[in-house]
């Protein structure tokens, strides 16, 4: 069976994810001490007896998220299912890092803990009296008309950060900018804006001081060349080398999620099946919709982040 292993992001967390797999595979457990090593909190306390503010925290959030991804993987290893490719929505792309050979998971998880505490610095010098910076999903408009709307609008300070599907957008910005964007698009036809659980404007122009800091951590790592497939949010198609995903992990910063362009990618890649490796089922509902319509597309994506999800895949 030819897999693509499909890791997700921020937004997909939540309390007590991952602890099946922590309480029966000490192979998930001792990645949960890696991660606390290089946290420098207890990641599993944090995820097992933290609330979803808690989790909603960048600096928090991305150590946490990586290390449920990570630690589905392990098990998913141990069980003889391996990918074939890999892809990861926004902060999910380090799991698939690690998944093609790019990054150690050593690595990986250094430098998602570095990257949640300078996005989440960035991200509180943005926030006003008015609300905090943050993501908001648009509902029911195509990507070229959230970007007309905006336009026509004259809305500033939102900016398209995640290309989801055909008929949703997620937008990044201030909270006076997602106000105004709100507003605006529902002027335009659109179903619903939605405020999202992440704490700050990701992929957008308003991270721009974040990715200069980051540049500076991912110059200190190692990134060797991909091992299989691995897609790029920035890019939307596979990435070439070690050198070329050093520089794209900084640009994701401040660029669009190009995700119906990977699952674009994936799909001409001929594979057998998709699996969500991690909490929650976001990329799944994410494919069922970019596949919609289509009696050429057989291609499934079934969820993997949890032991009983683990067990049932043949």
């Amino acid at each position: 069976m030819k897999y693509c292993f499909l890791y997700p992001g921020q937004g997909a967390q939540f309390p007590g994810m991952g602890k099946d797999l922590y309480d029966h595979s000490p192979e998930a457990k001792e990645l949960f001490g890696a991660a606390t090593a290089a946290a420098g909190f207890d990641v599993a306390d944090l995820i097992f007896s933290g609330s979803e503010d808690d989790l909603k925290a960048t600096d928090r959030s991305q150590v946490a998220i990586t290390t449920v991804n990570l630690a589905a993987r392990r098990v998913l290893l141990i069980r003889g299912i391996e990918s074939a490719g890999a892809a990861g929505f926004s902060l999910g792309e380090y799991a698939a890092l690690v998944d093609s050979g790019i990054l150690t998971e050593s690595d990986a998880l250094q430098l998602v803990t570095q990257r949640g505490q300078i996005m989440e610095r960035v991200s509180r010098s943005l926030d006003s009296d008015g609300g905090s910076a943050g993501m908001a999903a648009v509902i029911g408009l195509a990507p070229d008309a959230v970007l007309a709307c905006l336009k026509d609008a004259g809305v500033t300070e939102a900016y398209p950060a995640n290309l989801n599907s055909p008929v949703q957008t997620v937008l990044s910005g201030t909270a006076s900018g997602l106000e105004q964007a709100s507003e605006a698009l529902k002027a335009c036809g659109a179903r619903r804006v939605i405020i999202l659980k992440v704490s700050g404007p990701f992929h957008s122009p308003l991270m721009q001081a974040a990715k200069v800091d980051f540049a500076k951590e991912l110059a200190r790592v190692e990134f060797s060349n991909p091992q299989k497939p691995v897609y790029s949010n920035v890019k939307g198609s596979a990435i070439e080398s070690g050198e070329e995903a050093r520089g794209l992990c900084a640009d994701q910063l401040v660029a669009p999620v190009r995700w119906v362009d990977e699952e674009s990618s994936i799909l001409a890649d001929g594979y057998d099946h998709l699996l969500e490796v991690g909490p929650g089922e976001v990329l799944g509902g994410l494919w069922k919709s970019f596949t919609k319509g289509r009696d050429d597309v057989t291609l499934e994506c079934s969820p993997a982040g949890t032991l009983e999800q683990i067990s049932a895949i043949a």
